[in-house]
Parts: C-alpha cells; structure tokens; sequence
C-alpha cells in the first residue's frame, strides 16, 4: 500500500516510517512540492488530522495519513492541547520552558500525549484512529532523544512503562521502548488493524 505521510515535520516522517513498518511504500510531502499544507482550524486534534489528511489525498491523488497530536496537562486544564505545536511563539525548548514555569508550584503534574490519525483515501473515504500515553510533567528538562515535549513529560507506571523507566522524561528512554508506549505508537498500531489487506 501507497501512502503519503501528510506532514512536514521530519521527526514524525522518521517514526511514522519506523512504527508503521514493512508492507507500506511511505512517500514524504517533499515529492510534492507544489502541495501547500492548510492552515490547521479544528477545535480537536482529530478535526485537524482529517482536514490534513483529505487535503493531501485531494492534492496528490494518494492515500494519504495525517496525524495530529499534543499534550495535554490536567492542572492546565488541558493545554497545551490542541495548540500545542503553536502554543506560544518560539522553538520546542521555549514551549517546553513555558510548562514548567507554568507548573512551577503545582502538585497536580498529570498529563498525557494524545495522537489522532486520520487515512485518507482519493475516494473521500476515511479511517480514523486515536490514542493516549498517560504521564506526568517532569520538574525539570531531561534528556537528549524525541521532540516537542518529550524531555518534560515522565514516564509513570500509568503510562504503562516497564517499571525500570518510570520517572524517565520520554527524551530519556530508548527508542525500542518509546516505538511501544508513545501515543503515536499506539494510534499507528491500532491504525495497522483497521487498514485493508
């Protein structure tokens, strides 16, 4: 099967890529320089993943996947949430910075990553799948691996880990380990049952 990975951010094309594993021919956005990605208006991430996945379907004439994603921390009543790549204007190092002065006095440090995913194919039709990774917000930055969030966000045994990496940040972990647990993981791997053989 012949996918288009609808984004422009190489970090999601390289685990995409990895997590979907063999049996796909992914194509990247870069083979379609001329498709302009739409501006990201959905209230919730599965909104905004849909809105990107059938644009690029319409676009290029491929199925196409779209996924939309972000953190969610309970004391902040769900923010960064759906804005959580655009949050605050700045690189991933400020948006993360911004968090923890944020949380700074806060007890309540529960939080979770949430992964919507849209399939979108040229017929119009749509398969559409979402997953979470529960967490924790870290009291400071750790680690050197993943993106975004990843060195802020803990690892606890809510979040399924096995126990030697509870109280890792996600930056922290091995990739072998983060390819099991992330909310991405776990979409993609629900997405893989739903998708025709």
């Amino acid at each position: 099967m012949k996918i288009l990975i609808a984004t422009g951010n190489a970090h999601k094309v390289e685990e995409i890529s990895a997590l979907l594993g063999d049996g796909f021919e992914l194509v990247s956005l870069r083979a379609f320089p001329n498709i302009e990605m739409p501006e990201e208006t959905g209230q919730t991430m599965p909104e905004n993943a849909r809105l990107k996945a059938e644009h690029c379907a319409r676009e290029s004439g491929l199925i196409s996947l779209a996924d939309d994603s972000g953190m969610e921390v309970d004391a902040l009543n769900g923010a960064p949430g759906v804005l959580s790549a655009r949050w605050i204007d700045g690189s991933d190092a400020d948006r993360t910075r911004a968090i923890l002065e944020k949380m700074q006095n806060e007890e309540n440090r529960f939080a979770r990553y949430r992964c919507a995913i849209c399939v979108a194919f040229p017929n119009g039709e749509t398969i559409e799948t979402e997953a979470t990774c529960e967490g924790a917000i870290a009291r400071e930055a750790r680690g050197e691996n993943g993106f975004g969030y990843d060195p802020i966000f803990e690892l606890t045994n809510k979040t399924g880990a096995q126990r030697e990496y509870s109280g890792l940040t996600m930056a922290q972990v091995p990739a072998p380990i983060k390819a099991q647990i992330s909310h991405r993981a776990r979409a993609l791997k629900n997405l893989k049952s739903l998708l025709p053989a």
